[in-house]
């Protein structure tokens, strides 16, 4: 157990690090959606990981794959602490501003700007309502997880390929949405993904009632199929998000923004994952008695419905910078696309064209 909090430990730190280059060196540069490629090589990564890890699971022990896993994670080490960052296209303090200004001063700063950027309607709305369709819908996986392993006597191999069916879902789902969603109203189109989210749901539902023999599919074949189609849709959800809150994000808050939703996403799939567990206590699932499962999966597709109340704060179009994308780049657009600036600290804040009154 120490040994797994100590991966997902890392793991998370470079989640975090990894969304706030994407998100500075995309505003940095002015390029448009790079949020979608980074989503796009993560779940080929995860593609790659998991073909990996079941070719492993069938043909060596457990003690090699946390070796290998070892290995793989100590060469991010070596290449992360040799890279240096003026590669990584950022802009760097001169030394008369480091030389000035102490670590306390940057850290204040850093969060007054955070506080400004999170006081704004436009980004914390759309965060909130994101935050809170994550954490209020319990996490039941693990007990449907046992139920399949321990009463359907499905074999773990079957997870590990599912995992790799999610991860290409996923991967044709970002190239979908880079290429033709990105015209679809923002609102119109989480309301689409959240709706299949919550069927998705019910999935569990149809494997626990055995209602997919009664039509004729094996519980393998249908584990294979389904069993990561929520969580893959769960992990969509968040791109749309991601490239909304990069686009109206102050110029020097990137970084910290991105920390933060980050951070409070975490903590949303943590409440998630408490409140399953006390679901499952609740309503009587214990290892030799999965007779209400269905009960809470029923619940898990209720609550997943909530968010519908409170959709609107969900801008409806999309950012300014995708529509100053689509009229083009000329040069009346580019003079006039910042207009106004603010000065907090060091911290220069542009406010884009219109920015207002396309969230509304």
């Amino acid at each position: 157990m120490a040994c797994v909090l100590l991966s997902n430990l890392g793991a998370s730190i470079a989640e975090v690090a990894k969304d706030a280059l994407v998100a500075e060196y995309g505003q940095k540069q002015r390029v448009v959606g790079l949020q979608s490629y980074a989503f796009m090589a993560a779940a080929g990564g995860g593609i790659l990981g998991n073909l990996l890890g079941g070719y492993f699971l069938l043909k060596s022990p457990s003690k090699t794959m946390f070796l290998i896993f070892a290995v793989l994670l100590s060469l991010q080490l070596v290449i992360s602490s040799s890279a240096k960052e003026e590669s990584l296209g950022l802009a760097q303090p001169t030394n008369g501003n480091a030389a000035g200004k102490s670590v306390s001063e940057s850290i204040k700063n850093q969060l007054s700007a955070l506080k400004l950027a999170i006081g704004e309607d436009s980004i914390s709305k759309p965060l909130t309502w994101l935050v809170a369709s994550v954490a209020m819908v319990p996490l039941l996986s693990g007990s449907i997880f046992c139920y399949q392993t321990q009463c359907l006597q499905l074999d773990p191999s079957i997870f590990g390929m599912s995992r790799v069916i999610g991860q290409l879902t996923l991967l044709s789902l970002i190239v979908a949405y880079d290429r033709y969603w990105k015209n679809v109203p923002l609102r119109k189109l989480i309301g689409v993904v959240q709706g299949l989210y919550a069927s998705s749901l019910l999935l569990d539902f149809i494997l626990v009632r055995q209602i997919n023999l009664q039509l004729g599919i094996p519980n393998e074949v249908f584990a294979l199929c389904f069993s990561g189609l929520a969580e893959t849709l769960a992990q969509f959800k968040l791109l749309p998000f991601s490239m909304l809150l990069a686009s109206l994000c102050p110029q020097g808050c990137e970084g910290s923004l991105t920390s933060f939703s980050a951070s409070a996403l975490c903590l949303s799939s943590i409440v998630s994952g408490f409140l399953g567990v006390g679901l499952a206590s609740l309503i009587g699932i214990t290892s030799g008695d999965y007779s209400s499962l269905p009960v809470g999966i029923l619940i898990q597709f209720l609550t997943a419905l909530l968010p519908f109340a409170w959709i609107h704060h969900v801008p409806m179009s999309q950012p300014a910078a995708e529509k100053e994308r689509k009229r083009g780049m000329s040069k009346r657009n580019r003079r006039t696309r910042r207009v106004g600036r603010v000065v907090l600290g060091s911290v220069f804040v542009y406010r884009r064209e219109r920015e207002s009154d396309a969230q509304r």
